[in-house]
């Protein structure tokens, strides 16, 4: 690990423009469950931490349009267990536990599971080129070990998956991302605009400008229904999911469908929304249109409408 500065911010704005002063080297920590990681190997060498621990950012509110406004710092296990989210926010609630340890949980943000990178193990080899880590290096797993890699929305510039399975359930909720600038300005992000698709510029990877600081995530107002995440990984803990499914379906067979583990950010598409309804097959063609996969990961084509059937079947008991 490599030598770095340390302060602690006194308020979001101020987090914002203390990481403004050198956009480029400065980071904001929290929970550290994955930034100190990646400072370990390298990938990250930041030459400033601004500790944002002490704002009070850890608090799950309600919202005067009948939805939850949740802190940026609210710890996972935290927002997992609260009776509001288990009630009204089911999916986001199993989303949360399908995630790494309970230790980890006990640690892990709500702003930085949204921002954790990907786990493309090219990503973390720094003796490999990796265009997400070194811009315009290459792209190793387009001819390497692509298994757990995206099948959707991926470039000749990368394939990598977004890990967080947080973030599946708040798209498919249709959240919404609330950050404050280093200028002061506040705005609000609707968390299906943002994420990135790699294109030529996957060491991009959200709309955040630099230095741009997350305060909180708001969720609507309770949809109802029943609501259903389904994780299939290689094994039964402590594992990124091969391919994971969100569904919220209503009692008419409508409902919302997102997916995660098949692209570089949770995959919702509305005409899987509507085919809901048509049964397991149309949905996941219409969830996977336009899918490009190796030779290594097609088999998430089959797991992913084996997937969204049992959640189906699950879901009409």
């Amino acid at each position: 690990m490599k030598p770095f500065s340390y302060e602690r911010a006194r308020s979001p704005a101020e987090a914002a423009a203390l990481a403004a002063k050198a956009p480029a080297t400065s980071r904001f920590i929290a929970g550290g469950t994955n930034l100190l990681d990646l400072m370990k190997l390298q990938i990250e060498t930041p030459a400033h931490l601004i500790d944002v621990n002490g704002l009070s950012l850890d608090k799950i509110e309600p919202t005067a349009a009948g939805g939850l406004r949740i802190g940026a710092l609210v710890r996972n296990t935290d927002l997992a267990a609260d009776e509001r989210v288990r009630r009204d926010y089911g999916v986001l609630s199993r989303a949360l536990l399908a995630g790494a340890s309970g230790q980890l949980r006990n640690r892990a943000t709500t702003a930085g599971n949204l921002l954790q990178r990907t786990r493309c193990a090219y990503f973390y080899d720094v003796n490999l080129p990796c265009n997400k880590r070194t811009p315009g290096s290459g792209c190793s797993a387009i001819k390497g070990f692509s298994r757990s890699l995206a099948v959707l929305g991926g470039s000749d510039m990368c394939i990598a998956t977004h890990p967080s399975d947080m973030a599946v359930a708040m798209r498919v909720l249709d959240a919404e991302i609330e950050t404050v600038r280093p200028d002061g300005r506040t705005r609000t992000i609707p968390i299906a605009d943002f994420y990135r698709l790699p294109g030529n510029t996957p060491h991009v990877e959200t709309a955040l400008t630099p230095a741009e600081f997350i305060t909180a995530v708001t969720v609507p107002r309770p949809l109802g229904g029943t609501h259903i995440y389904k994780k299939i990984r290689d094994r039964a803990s402590y594992a990124f999911a091969l391919v994971s499914v969100a569904v919220v379906l209503q009692r008419d067979g409508t409902g919302r469908l997102a997916a995660g583990g098949l692209a570089h950010k949770p995959w919702r598409v509305a005409a899987a929304d509507a085919a809901l309804g048509s049964g397991t097959k149309t949905a996941a063609e219409a969830l996977l249109a336009g899918a490009k996969p190796t030779t290594e990961n097609a088999f998430k084509l089959v797991l992913t409408e084996r997937a969204i059937g049992a959640v189906l079947a699950q879901a009409k008991g």
